[in-house]
C-alpha cells in the first residue's frame, strides 16, 4: 500500500532558493527580513536582494564559479542568508559547519566537501584558519572585520565587508544573469553521524526549492508570520525550516546565535514570534520551565516538534501550556532536505509526525520480509518525493544502500500510517534491542518513561544479558524525589514483560545532535565502558 499526501501540489514553474526569495522582496521590498534577536537589527528584504546579489558578484571576482563549495561556520546571525544565498546564486554549493565543531571536525568537512571559501566569525578564526590550511581551503571570509592580528600566506583572510565592496563596484555579476539549475547541488549537509561517520548529502536546488514549497504551503506561512530561528543554520532543519522556507513565503525571520531558554522567550514576547519550530528538548522546556508564565507569549500560533520523534505526552504538555497555539510535530531527514511529513497550520494530532507532504508518497515495509504493511501495521518507512537527495557525495555504495529502485529512499526509521494517511514514528530500525526474540523499540519506551512526573529527559539504551541477548536499560534525567526502583515497577505495569527496563542510571543530560537526535551510540560506549561514565 502507498499512503499519498492530502495536500495539493502547487503547479509551478522552478525557482531556485536565491529567485524565491528575491521574489519575495519583489512583492514587499521594506518588509523586514531578518531581525537580529540580541541586538534588534533589521534587514529588509530590498537589503537582503542586493546582498545575495553582491555576495555572488563578490565571489566571481575571487575566482567562485559554479560548482565551487562555500563552508559557512556561524552561529544564526543574518549574514548567514545572504553569504548562502549569495554563493548558490553564484552558482556554487553550500555546506554548513556548526560553530560547536572541533578544528578536526572542521577540516574534515573543508576536505570532503573539498570547500574553497569558508566563511566565519572573529571569534572563530584562529581556529578556522588552522582548520583550512589543513584543508588546503584557499580562503577565508570573515563576517564582522578581520581581527588585527598576522595573517599567513595561506589561506587569504578577507571581510565580509570587502567581498560585498567588490560585489558591488562590479554591478549584479551572476546574480543577476545567473540562474542555477534545477538538478545542480545547492546544498552540501552532512549527516549527522549518530551511526557511523557523517556523509555529504547532495541536495539540488530542484530539492530544496520543492522543500521550500512544501513548509511554505503546509504551514501556510505568509508576510504576517515571524519565525524564530532555533535550529543551527548550519543543519538542514535550520537552514530549511527555520531561514530559506520563510524567507520565500516573505516572512521575517528572527535570528537566535545561542540557545537558552530565557533568550528564546525573550525573543518571541519582544518580537511577537507566530511560529516556532524546535527539537524536542526544547518542547520538554517549554512545558515544564517556570519562565514561560513570565512572558507574555500570546503571539505564538503555531509550534512545531522536529528533528527527532516527540511522544503524544511531550506533544500534550505543550498543547496544555499554550492552549492559544496550535501544536504539532514534523518529520524529515538530512537525506529528503527536512521534509517528509508535516503538521497544518491547525497542527497535528497527538504522537503524530503530521501528514505527507506535498508529492509525496510513503510505503511502510517489513524489514524482515520485504512485504507492504497494512494501515496501522509497523515496518520501516520508504519515502519518494522531489525533495529527496541526488545520493552522498563520493560514496556510491552508501547512496545504493539507501536509495532503491523507482526513487524510493529507506529512511532507517520505523513506524506507521493510520488511515488519515498520518505518520507515527515508533523508532530507529538500527536501535531496535533484540530481547530473546523480540523487538523492542527504544523510542517506544522512551515515550512511556516520560509521562512519568519526575522524569525530566530520558533514553533507553541496550545492555548485555547472557540469557535475553539484550536488555533494555534507560539512562533518566530526574527531577526532585525520583527513585529508580520504583521508575522500573512503574514502566514494568505499562508494557509487554519484554519490554521492561531491567535498570536505571542516571545523568545530568542526554547527548544530542543540534536538530535533536539522541546519541545513543555515545550511550551506549558509556554504559559498556566504566571510564566514560555519564556525568552526574
Amino acid at each position: 500500500m502507498v499512503w499519498t499526501s492530502p495536500f495539493p501540489v502547487a503547479e509551478e514553474s522552478f525557482a531556485a532558493l536565491p529567485e524565491l526569495v528575491r521574489g519575495a522582496a519583489a512583492r514587499e521590498p521594506e518588509q523586514p527580513a531578518l531581525i537580529d534577536a540580541a541586538s534588534g537589527s533589521v534587514i529588509s528584504y530590498s537589503t537582503l536582494a542586493n546582498r545575495i546579489g553582491q555576495v555572488a558578484a563578490g565571489l566571481a571576482v575571487r575566482g567562485f564559479a559554479p560548482g565551487d563549495v562555500l563552508a559557512i561556520c556561524a552561529p544564526n546571525i543574518a549574514p548567514w542568508a545572504g553569504m548562502a544565498l549569495g554563493a548558490m546564486a553564484a552558482g556554487g554549493t553550500v555546506t554548513g559547519l556548526s560553530p560547536l565543531a572541533t578544528r578536526s571536525e572542521v577540516s574534515a568537512q573543508l576536505t570532503s566537501a573539498r570547500a574553497g571559501v569558508l566563511v566565519t566569525t572573529p571569534a572563530l578564526l584562529p581556529g578556522a584558519r588552522e582548520a583550512a590550511a589543513a584543508a588546503a581551503t584557499r580562503e577565508i571570509i570573515v563576517l564582522g572585520g578581520v581581527p588585527s592580528e598576522p595573517s599567513g600566506p595561506s589561506p587569504v583572510v578577507t571581510s565580509a565587508e570587502e567581498l560585498l565592496a567588490s560585489g558591488h563596484a562590479t554591478g549584479p555579476g551572476p546574480a543577476g544573469g545567473s540562474r542555477p539549475g534545477p538538478w545542480q547541488a545547492g546544498l552540501l549537509p552532512f549527516s549527522s553521524g549518530t551511526t557511523g561517520l557523517p556523509k555529504g548529502v547532495v541536495l539540488t536546488h530542484a530539492s530544496l526549492a520543492a522543500a521550500v514549497r512544501q513548509l511554505g504551503g503546509s504551514l501556510a506561512l505568509t508576510g504576517r508570520d515571524r519565525i524564530l530561528a532555533v535550529a543551527p543554520f548550519a543543519h538542514v532543519m535550520g537552514f530549511i525550516v527555520s531561514l530559506c522556507a520563510p524567507l520565500a513565503a516573505g516572512a521575517t525571520v528572527v535570528t537566535l546565535p545561542r540557545y537558552s531558554l530565557a533568550a528564546l522567550l525573550a525573543a518571541v514576547e519582544r518580537y511577537r514570534v507566530t511560529v516556532l519550530a524546535v527539537p524536542p528538548p526544547v518542547m520538554t522546556a517549554l512545558a515544564t520551565g517556570p519562565e514561560a508564565d513570565r512572558r507574555d507569549l500570546s503571539s505564538l500560533q503555531l509550534i512545531v516538534s522536529g528533528g527527532a520523534p516527540l511522544g503524544a505526552t511531550g506533544q500534550q504538555a505543550v498543547a496544555r501550556r499554550f492552549p492559544h497555539a496550535a501544536v504539532g510535530q514534523g518529520y524529515g531527514l538530512t537525506e529528503t532536505a527536512a521534509v517528509i511529513s508535516l503538521p497544518g497550520r491547525d497542527g497535528s494530532p497527538p504522537g503524530a509526525a503530521g501528514r505527507l507532504a506535498p508529492g509525496t508518497e510513503l510505503r511502510v515495509v517489513d524489514p524482515a520480509t520485504g512485504r507492504e504493511a497494512a494501515a496501522g501495521e509497523p515496518g520501516e518507512l520508504w519515502v519518494r518525493g522531489p525533495q529527496v537527495m541526488a545520493g552522498y557525495l563520493g560514496d556510491e555504495a552508501a547512496t545504493a544502500g539507501i536509495l532503491g529502485p523507482g526513487g524510493w529512499l529507506r529512511t532507517g526509521d520505523l513506524g506507521h500510517a493510520d488511515p488519515d494517511g498520518c505518520v507515527f514514528l515508533t523508532g530507529r530500525l538500527k536501535e531496535l534491542i533484540k530481547v530473546n526474540a523480540y523487538q523492542v523499540a527504544p523510542a517506544e519506551l522512551e515515550a512511556v518513561l516520560l509521562g512519568h512526573p519526575l522524569v525530566a529527559d530520558v533514553a533507553v539504551i541496550p545492555a548485555p544479558d547472557e540469557q535475553a541477548g539484550e536488555v533494555p536499560v534507560a539512562v533518566v534525567v530526574p527531577r526532585d524525589g525520583l527513585d529508580p526502583e520504583r521508575l522500573i515497577g512503574w514502566v514494568a505495569d505499562r508494557v509487554a514483560p519484554w519490554k521492561r527496563i531491567r535498570a536505571v542510571r542516571l545523568a545530568d543530560q542526554i547527548p544530542r545532535t543540534p536538530s535533536g537526535k539522541t546519541l545513543y551510540r555515545v550511550l551506549t560506549a558509556a554504559g559498556r565502558d566504566p571510564a566514560g561514565a555519564i556525568p552526574r
